[in-house]
């Protein structure tokens, strides 16, 4: 008798936990997608700061549309369901993205007010960490 009630209140924390997680997915990856959309919408369109924040560390203006279109359709890989291997593939290119946008602004010295252009960068990077260690088993490889 003991085994059977200790055996439900696991399946019950079971399901709480992968509930939890789940809820801690949609949350991070959600967050992620719309922070890396808005911005690569922000790229294309050549809105914002977004021209001087390339210029200003030495790369050229077209670059924006390459950044751009990378970024929507690594969030579209990403939200939508299935092709796990691509997934794993946007997951990386997300965060060698981002890294690398935060150490080319440490490299031209353009850190920007209390290094705002290091910190954003690497906060993105950290959210897609984050999405890609916490998605479902259904996302996986």
């Amino acid at each position: 008798m003991n085994t059977m009630i200790g055996n439900e209140n696991m399946t019950k924390v079971e399901v709480r936990s992968s509930r939890g997680r789940k809820v801690a997915y949609w949350a991070v990856t959600l967050l992620l997608a719309f922070s890396i959309t808005l911005s690569g919408i922000g790229q294309l369109m050549r809105m914002g700061g977004n021209i001087d924040l390339v210029t200003d560390i030495g790369f050229p203006l077209y670059v924006t549309n390459i950044l751009g279109a990378w970024k929507l359709l690594g969030v579209i890989a990403i939200v939508l369901p299935g092709l796990p291997r691509l997934k794993e593939w946007a997951y990386s290119g997300i965060f060698f993205l981002m890294t690398g946008a935060a150490l080319s602004h440490v490299f031209a010295n353009d850190y920007g007010d209390y290094g705002f252009h290091v910190i954003l960068p690497l906060f993105y990077a950290a959210l897609g960490v984050a999405s890609w260690a916490l998605r479902p088993k259904s996302r996986r490889m």
